[in-house]
């Protein structure tokens, strides 16, 4: 099991460069887990996708559609007080925003606050910063 952030989760969905290396990765985890906000975050990208072009709005239909399937069969760590809490902490220790902040601390409520050795699979640069930092083994290797 690995906790997989949503600019992970995008390219299994929407074709990009990362798409081959996030396949492989998830060909490997037979049950994903992911933060309960992943799916709106992911649901504006495929928005903001759509209106600059890159979706027709059907092709965002499906993503939606395939989103929701793959979510159906993962592990979810749902919005919780100790989340938040954790998510305060991690905004005083990294420069991130908000929404990666409450990504990380699930990821961490989910190790039971024992990072290490965990795997966070993530493609954002300043997220995966964070996420080593608080002892997480990032994927994929850069």
């Amino acid at each position: 099991m690995k906790f997989w952030d949503s600019s992970a989760i995008l390219p299994l969905i929407v074709p990009e460069n990362a798409t081959e290396i996030v396949k492989e990765i998830a060909a490997g985890d037979c049950s994903l887990v992911y933060w309960w906000g992943t799916p709106v975050e992911c649901c504006s990208a495929f928005a903001r996708l759509r209106r600059e072009g890159y979706l027709t709005i059907a092709i965002e239909q499906a993503c939606r559609a395939q989103l929701n399937d793959m979510v159906e069969y993962w592990a979810e760590v749902e919005p919780s007080s100790e989340v938040r809490a954790c998510a305060r902490r991690l905004l005083l220790r990294h420069a991130l925003r908000a929404a990666d902040s409450l990504q990380l601390a699930a990821a961490l409520i989910w190790t039971g606050l024992q990072a290490e050795g965990a795997e966070f699979v993530c493609l954002d640069k300043r997220l995966r910063d964070a996420a080593a930092a608080e002892g997480f083994t990032v994927l994929p290797v850069e």
